[in-house]
């Protein structure tokens, strides 16, 4: 044990710049806190994985100055040596409020408020997608909607006036989920194959679309992480460098793993369910009798490698006390993903139907029977994910009794909170349900299996936000926007991130 703390503070000395002394062994460069099986050696790698490590730019961008998006930047900038803090703002004319402003970030907990300045601004505009596929604005005097070849990947991004071109080497998006493509194809090109992204979104399904459109080559495609956010915010309507901090809660961390780094390996196991089948197959055989696949990737472990853009933007993190950050491994984190999955596919929903706050779904006996009848769905498709097979007690974590113990508490707890998705629907902006429901029922198609509450909650709520949006349309304005607002007072999904009247769903 001296010999480990005589390691730590030889060798975890750092400079002004929080940039380690010389003095670090190579090996343990890039490892991470479990890397080895020996209890020395593992006690070695972790205090290893824990000191500062010099990076090539300790600067954070955050992507989405929503409510969360404001939160976070408030709260980085008030630990100890905080890092450079940019913050990508998506339209013109919030950059030039930006500047024509004091230039300070204000959060209000409670009866205080805080204020904090040092920020920079950049401009990102992003371009639009209709139907799946995204659009460029051309031509000098007159905008011209061209669309753009899956082809243009390869081609030099053309940067539009205002915007820049240095690279992002640690980026935190705070959109709304529907926004994340738009989003980031707006500063892709200053993103290369060691930059971080952290994904604070609700919902399941973005990284993958981030996958398949925005970074589709492995080779240069960023490294990821996950974080599930818990904490209670709005942004009030009259200041728009203001957050409110209605609710305490965490923030969960993981690294996903890169496919760079991963191998084929004979681990991943048939699904329980065919596809061309209409009800459940027989069950999958124990777990040593599985057939190998040899075209399947080994299963996530903790044993992977951490970048020093990757380490940095989770020791920053946790290092910042009011985010109340922790860090998981993948599977830890896809479990508690899930978890809050299954809460925001009941509550989320159900509250746009009744266009009613989370509380009234309580204390109802035919509320209660819809409940339980879409979580048989939800918890049959999280017990038989292949990504999970390998993972103890996972039926009991995701037993239908034990998911609505937790739905019923976090309804209880935010029984006078208007859930994000209402707020959304009340104010004709695109919901997440896609990624909520609508991942249910897309995974249970994969698997053979018909979730039909699901699917009908899906297109209800599709089909109210679309009344919605109508209505909206067609109504005419007898008085001039206010300064900051669209004709019709629609802000966009950016701006919108987690806001409601009361804090939001959490």
């Amino acid at each position: 044990m001296s010999t480990l703390k005589r390691g730590w503070f030889n060798r975890g000395s750092k400079d002004g710049l929080g940039n380690e002394a010389e003095g670090a062994n190579a090996e343990d460069q890039g490892q991470g806190p479990f890397a080895s099986n020996s209890f020395a050696s593992t006690a070695h790698n972790v205090a290893s994985f824990y000191r500062v490590r010099s990076v090539f730019d300790r600067r954070i961008h955050i992507l989405g100055m929503g409510s969360v998006g404001r939160f976070i930047a408030h709260s980085l900038r008030g630990i100890p040596n905080p890092p450079p803090i940019t913050m990508i703002f998506h339209r013109p004319k919030t950059a030039n409020e930006w500047k024509k402003s004091a230039q300070k970030l204000q959060l209000v907990t409670g009866d205080t408020s805080e204020k904090r300045e040092g920020y920079e601004v950049e401009l990102a505009i992003p371009r639009p997608r209709f139907h799946g596929k995204e659009i460029g604005v051309g031509g000098d005097s007159v905008p011209r909607i061209e669309e753009q070849p899956r082809s243009s990947s390869k081609t030099p991004y053309q940067p539009l006036q205002g915007e820049s071109s240095d690279p992002i080497h640690s980026l935190i998006v705070c959109t709304k989920t529907p926004a994340v493509l738009s989003a980031l194809s707006s500063v892709k090109h200053r993103l290369h194959r060691n930059s971080v992204i952290l994904f604070l979104q609700n919902g399941m399904g973005a990284v993958e679309e981030v996958n398949r459109e925005v970074f589709p080559d492995p080779e240069t495609r960023p490294y990821y992480m996950v974080g599930i956010n818990t904490h209670g915010m709005y942004c009030p309507s009259d200041d728009p460098f203001t957050a409110v901090h209605a609710g305490f809660g965490t923030i969960s961390l993981g690294l996903l793993p890169h496919e760079r780094e991963r191998h084929p390996a004979p681990y991943q196991p048939t699904l329980k369910f065919g596809g061309d089948r209409k009800g459940p197959s027989e069950p999958l055989p124990a777990k040593g009798s599985i057939d190998p696949d040899p075209e399947s990737l080994a299963p996530t472990s903790v044993f992977q490698d951490w970048t020093p853009n990757s380490r940095y933007l989770l020791r920053t993190l946790l290092r910042t006390p009011v985010l109340c950050a922790a860090a998981f491994s993948p599977p830890d984190l896809l479990q508690m993903q899930l978890e809050k999955l299954a809460v925001n596919c009941i509550i989320n929903p159900l509250t746009v139907m009744l266009d009613a706050r989370n509380g009234a779904i309580l204390y109802n006996y035919h509320f209660t029977r819809v409940i339980r009848l879409l979580l048989s769905e939800i918890s049959l498709i999280f017990r038989n994910l292949p990504e999970l097979q390998y993972i103890p007690n996972v039926p009991q974590r995701f037993d239908p009794g034990r998911l609505e113990t937790i739905v019923v508490s976090v309804a209880h707890k935010t029984k006078d909170n208007i859930s994000s998705m209402l707020a959304d629907v009340r104010a004709g902006r695109k919901t997440e349900v896609d990624y909520l429901n609508g991942w249910i029922v897309k995974r249970g198609e994969e698997m053979g299996v018909k979730c039909l509450m699901n699917y009908m909650l899906l297109n209800m709520v599709k089909g109210k936000g679309g009344m919605i949006q109508m209505e909206i349309g067609e109504h005419v304005p007898f008085v001039e926007p206010r300064e900051g607002e669209d004709p019709m007072g629609i802000r966009s999904e950016y701006e919108a991130q987690g806001e409601t009247s009361q804090g939001g769903d959490r």
